[in-house]
């Protein structure tokens, strides 16, 4: 496993719809770390892959500068070319055991899983850790509909890996998720919707700590 449940506790998700720019964009994930954030996964679904690529490149070098993990979503092969820590995969996306031939063996594979089965299909094919959602209604992604707190407590027993809750998780409702065997929550707009996102991430690790 290349990835810790403590370096889980709060996972940053990018979203470019509360930054103006780039450099705003870069600005609100490094007051994210201050606030306490290990792990960041650069989510980008409208830029060309060249543009994908020019960006992971500046951000890996940022959460290094940082300290942090660097995770690319989907891109297996631009995560590779930016020398990112890792890539995050769902169902629909490079299959993770491709994506651990590719990387190789020392790389984070993240994996989106939504039932214990597909939990212990990723845990099998290589992943070192697995999101788990949505945990709550969220409008970061209008198709992902809430799933049961039995099925997040079925998909953490069935694993040995950490799983980190997302979906529509913020500090009103992290605490819900007491008891069911997670690592931690990946939060998108609860970081970075907010006007202070270091306060954001520092408030949102506090509770992390409870589950």
């Amino acid at each position: 496993m290349n990835i810790s449940r403590e370096d889980l506790r709060v996972y940053a998700v990018t979203d470019r719809a509360w930054a103006a720019d780039e450099p705003e964009l870069f600005r609100q994930i490094e007051a994210a770390v201050r606030g306490g954030v290990l792990v960041v996964q650069l989510r980008e679904k409208n830029l060309s892959p060249s543009d994908f690529l020019e960006e992971a490149k500046r951000f890996v070098r940022l959460c290094r500068r940082l300290g942090a993990l660097s995770i690319i979503n989907d891109r297996a092969e631009t995560a590779l070319e930016a020398g990112a820590d890792g890539v995050h995969v769902g169902q629909s996306d490079l299959e993770a055991g491709r994506a651990r031939e590719l990387l190789g063996p020392d790389k984070i594979i993240g994996v989106s899983a939504h039932s214990a089965e597909e939990a212990r299909l990723a845990q099998t094919a290589g992943a070192d850790y697995l999101g788990c959602g949505a945990a709550f209604a969220t409008g970061t992604k209008a198709d992902a509909k809430p799933i049961l707190k039995d099925t997040i407590r079925a998909v953490t027993a069935a694993v040995d890996i950490p799983v980190v809750a997302i979906g529509g998780v913020s500090r009103e409702n992290l605490l819900e998720l007491r008891g069911l065997g997670l690592s931690g929550v990946a939060v998108v707009s609860g970081i970075f919707a907010q006007k202070d996102p270091e306060a954001a991430a520092r408030e949102l690790r506090s509770l992390a700590e409870r589950l």
